[in-house]
């Protein structure tokens, strides 16, 4: 349920909560005949009851540490910098794997069903992983890289199956897009929602979309006047041009995202001299904020335009896409909020003040069913005393009610004390698992969140 965009120096991410496939269409059927029926109170009410009882009696489960100087000796004795702890910035899951990524660059794989580490995902003593993404088509994990050999200027991309990491083989897999040039300000994009891949070549200004499926090359875009591309919508993208010298209006063009095909062009009036803070698109809804403006919500298909005052609407810092209710959140000076397409507040959040003021989506979780967010917050948003521990929330997305809390102070949440097989030890307390958060995952098949911190930890949290 994942967008990320990945450029050089700096790495920019984007995350998107994509449309929840459903394996048949008869199950679609079937719910919609229970929505109509049963009604939305009654669902509501029996969702919220469900999630409470989910989250309930959540104990500090395993611990996990990436910090591993001697295992990873081939990489720390040739670069310092990777000699001391780093904070885990990226945390994926996937068939009873953990994935950490440190800020160091340093990637570690870890085994629910052992509990233990199984290796390392740097294969080569100068590389310096970004990003991780995990592709669900053909069940692998992506790596995008930098190395010391071109002093860390241009990206690589590596996929390797799951099953050979899960074997402690992570050479195993193979590089992809070597054909492209991905150096600053190049990037890579992948778009679990469309199942693409989107790649921007800065030494020919060409960006090529590929299959997330085989990796095939699908079709290239070489307009010099193409500012950027937004894939954030099922089937479509949208291309943004450079603004004409007089900055009266910006061009735009609407794609189809399986051919490129252009599917509409159009204009959007601009206020001159304002600079623009974002152009958004979610089906055919355009959403433009300038600066010091009112935000314009422009339906593209008959031009209907709302607009919503600036002093209601701040430009966010964040966005995410909520394809199943057709609304959007944004993130802004630690809160949460709730929109739809008519520009109207749906839900502001109680209890759930977010612990990073700039918005640190890898603290953030959004349920594939759409309706709970897990984020890591503060402990007492009222302005209590509170030492370096905040608290892992759960909230309903449409009415904005915590659901579920874990925090330190809590005396029901505790290191679990049943007999685990294979067990990792546990040095940390609750109070200290929940320091400095820098990094959560929410498996939703194993009922589990994963915490990262800044002395490199991974904890789980489960009940």
């Amino acid at each position: 349920m994942e967008r990320r965009k990945v450029s050089c120096p700096t790495s920019s991410r984007r995350v998107v909560a994509g449309k929840r496939k459903r394996p048949y269409e008869y199950s679609n059927c079937v719910r919609k005949l229970q929505r109509r029926e049963i009604g939305s109170v009654g669902n509501k009410a029996f969702t919220s009851t469900n999630s409470q009882e989910r989250f309930r009696n959540f104990q500090l489960q395993e611990e996990f540490d990436t910090y591993d100087p001697k295992a990873n000796s081939f990489l720390f004795s040739r670069f310092q910098f990777l000699n001391k702890r780093s904070r885990i910035i990226e945390i994926v899951a996937a068939r009873d794997i953990i994935f950490a990524l440190a800020q160091s660059g340093v990637c570690a794989a870890f085994s629910r069903e052992t509990n233990r580490k199984v290796c390392f995902l740097n294969i080569s003593p100068d590389e310096v992983i970004r990003s991780l993404f995990y592709n669900k088509n053909n069940d692998s994990l992506i790596t995008v890289s930098v190395y010391a050999l071109d002093s860390y200027s241009s990206l690589k991309c590596r996929t390797t199956p799951i099953e050979y990491i899960r074997r402690g083989q992570p050479d195993g897999g193979f590089p992809l897009f070597e054909s492209e040039s991905l150096r600053w300000p190049g990037f890579v994009e992948f778009d679990d929602v469309n199942g693409k891949v989107l790649t921007f070549s800065a030494q020919d200004g060409v960006y090529k979309v590929f299959d997330l499926k085989n990796y095939t090359l699908l079709y290239s875009i070489s307009d010099k006047n193409v500012e950027e591309i937004k894939i954030s919508s099922p089937g479509i993208m949208l291309l943004i041009f450079k603004k004409p010298s007089n900055g009266s209006h910006v061009p735009l063009k609407i794609s189809n995202i399986e051919d490129g095909t252009v599917l509409k062009s159009f204009n959007h009036l601009l206020h001159r001299n304002k600079k623009v803070d974002f152009i958004e698109q979610f089906n055919e809804k355009l959403l433009v904020k300038q600066e010091n403006e009112n935000l314009q919500i422009l339906d593209v298909r008959n031009t209907q335009l709302t607009e919503v005052s600036r002093t209601e609407f701040m430009t966010p810092s964040a966005f995410i896409f909520l394809y199943e209710n057709q609304l959007f959140l944004t993130f802004r000076n630690r809160a949460v909020a709730v929109w739809n397409f008519r520009g109207e507040l749906v839900t502001s959040f109680e209890d759930h003040l977010l612990w990073h003021p700039d918005c640190n989506t890898n603290n953030i979780y959004i349920t594939s069913d759409q309706d709970l967010i897990i984020s890591y917050c503060k402990a007492h948003p009222q302005g209590c005393d509170e030492k370096n521990a905040g608290s892992i929330n759960i909230s309903n997305i449409l009415t904005g009610k915590c659901l579920a809390k874990i925090r330190a102070n809590d005396p029901n949440v505790c290191i679990s004390s049943r007999n685990r097989p294979n067990a990792s030890v546990i040095q940390s307390t609750v109070e200290e698992a929940l320091e400095d958060i820098t990094a959560l995952f929410y498996d939703e098949e194993r009922n589990e969140i994963y915490t990262g911190n800044r002395q490199g930890l991974i904890h789980v949290w489960a009940n």
